[in-house]
C-alpha cells in the first residue's frame, strides 16, 4: 500500500469518537489471514527488537519494518499502519540497573547490579547511559526519522511498577518483602513510578512531531496521552494486598495521563476488578484470559460489570466466534474495541458484522 496516501484523518476520527463514547458502535482492529500472509512474506523482522545484536544499526531494521507496512493489507475501520517498540515487557528494569536477557522467543529481565542486595540498599534511578536505554532510544529516533507520518509508532512496554520490582528482586523475594519490609516495597514502588514517567514522557517527546497521537503495545490510537498500565505480579496477591501495594500508585498513574487502560491478565486478577473500577480516572480495561483459560467469549459477567461502570473495553480476538458471542453478551457494545485476527474461511462472517455497523467490508 502507498503509506503516503493513507487516510489518517478518518482513522483518527473513528478512534476519537470511540474514546469519547460518541460513535455509537464497537470498533474493530482485526487482521485477516490474507493480511497475515502478506506481512509474513515481506521483509522478516524479529518479534522483539531487543533480539537484534546491539551493534546492528537500528535504521536498517526500521527500514524493514517500513517495507512490512507497505504490503497490501486492508486496513478497515480502526486498523492503521503501526509498529510498537518491542523490547520485552518491563524494559524499565534494564534502565535502572537490571539486566536484559534474550531467549529464542522472549526477553526477560533480572536483578543485574542489584543481585544479592538487601532491599533497603536498593535505590531506583533512571540511568540514561544504560545500554538498553540507549538502544531503545536509538530505535525511537530511527523510527521517527523513517516512519514518522506514515507508520504510527507505539510506546515500548515500560512495565508495571511491581513487575519491574519483581524483575529486580524476583517474585518470590518480593512476596516476602511485602510481609517483612512493606515500607521498603512502597518506597521502591514510588521510585519506579517516577522513573516510569520520566521514560514515558521522554520517548513520547521523540515522537511528538511525527506521530499520529499515542499508543502502546495494545494498539489503541489516542490523541490524548494514553498507555496500558499493568501489574502482572498482582495475580499472586490478595485484593487487600492489591489495595495496599498497587492501588495508590496505579491511581496516581491514571491521574498523570488522560486515557489510562489497565491490562487485566488472567482469572487470578479478577478479584481486583472492583478496586480497578473504583479509580475514576481509569477509562478502560483490556482483558486477557491467560494461557489455558477459556477464550474471551466466556466471560459475560465480567464484561457486564465493566459496562455497568461505563468503562471502555479491549477484547482480544482469536477467531470471529469471539466477536459474535461477545456482541450478544454486552448491553453497550459501543464500549468495546475488538483487537486480533480471524481464521481462514471466516471473512464473510466478519463482513456480516461489519455491514451491521456500517463498516466497509474486507
Amino acid at each position: 500500500m502507498d503509506l503516503k496516501t493513507f487516510d489518517w484523518d478518518t482513522r483518527i476520527n473513528i478512534w476519537e469518537k470511540w474514546w469519547n463514547k460518541e460513535l455509537g458502535r464497537p470498533i474493530f482492529k482485526i487482521s485477516t489471514p490474507t493480511d497475515i500472509q502478506k506481512m509474513a512474506a515481506s521483509e522478516s523482522v524479529k518479534p522483539f527488537l531487543g533480539m537484534y545484536d546491539f551493534s546492528i544499526d537500528a535504521e536498517d531494521i526500521v527500514k524493514k519494518i517500513k517495507k512490512q507496512n507497505e504490503q497490501e493489507c486492508k486496513h478497515r475501520d480502526a486498523s492503521y499502519p503501526n509498529v510498537w517498540m518491542n523490547f520485552g515487557a518491563g524494559v524499565l528494569a534494564a534502565f535502572v540497573g537490571g539486566e536484559g536477557n534474550c531467549g529464542e522467543d522472549t526477553i526477560w529481565f533480572e536483578a543485574g547490579e542489584f543481585e544479592g542486595c538487601d532491599i533497603k540498599d536498593i535505590s531506583i534511578i533512571f540511568n540514561r547511559q544504560s545500554k538498553w536505554f540507549l538502544r531503545v532510544e536509538e530505535f525511537f529516533k530511527a523510527s521517527a526519522k523513517h516512519l514518522g507520518g506514515e507508520v504510527h509508532i507505539g510506546q515500548t512496554d515500560i512495565g508495571g511498577t511491581l513487575d519491574v520490582l519483581s524483575s529486580l528482586r524476583s517474585g518470590e523475594m518480593l512476596m516476602f518483602d511485602m510481609y517483612d519490609n512493606p515500607d521498603e516495597v512502597k518506597r521502591l514502588t514510588w521510585e519506579i513510578h517516577e522513573a516510569w514517567f520520566e521514560v514515558f514522557n521522554y520517548f513520547n517527546s521523540l515522537l511528538s512531531k511525527s506521530n499520529h497521537g499515542y499508543s502502546s503495545w495494545a494498539g489503541m490510537l489516542s490523541q490524548k496521552t494514553h498507555c496500558i498500565l499493568q501489574c502482572d505480579f498482582a495475580y499472586m496477591i490478595s485484593p487487600d494486598q492489591f489495595e495496599e501495594f498497587v492501588l495508590p500508585e496505579l491511581a496516581s498513574s491514571c491521574k498523570r495521563m488522560e486515557r489510562a487502560f489497565y491490562h487485566l491478565d488472567g482469572a487470578g486478577q479478577l478479584g481486583h476488578l472492583d478496586h480497578l473500577l473504583a479509580i475514576p480516572e481509569l477509562v478502560g480495561i483490556q482483558w486477557v484470559p491467560g494461557a489455558g483459560a477459556p477464550d474471551c467469549s466466556n466471560w459475560p459477567e465480567m464484561y457486564r460489570k465493566i459496562a455497568a461502570a461505563d468503562r471502555l473495553m479491549q477484547v482480544i480476538v482469536h477467531g470471529v466466534d469471539v466477536i459474535e458471542k461477545v456482541l450478544t453478551q454486552v448491553d453497550k457494545p459501543e464500549l468495546i474495541q475488538f483487537q486480533g485476527y480471524i481464521n481462514k474461511g471466516e471473512e464473510e462472517r466478519l463482513n456480516k458484522i461489519y455491514r451491521k455497523f456500517g463498516i466497509e467490508p474486507i
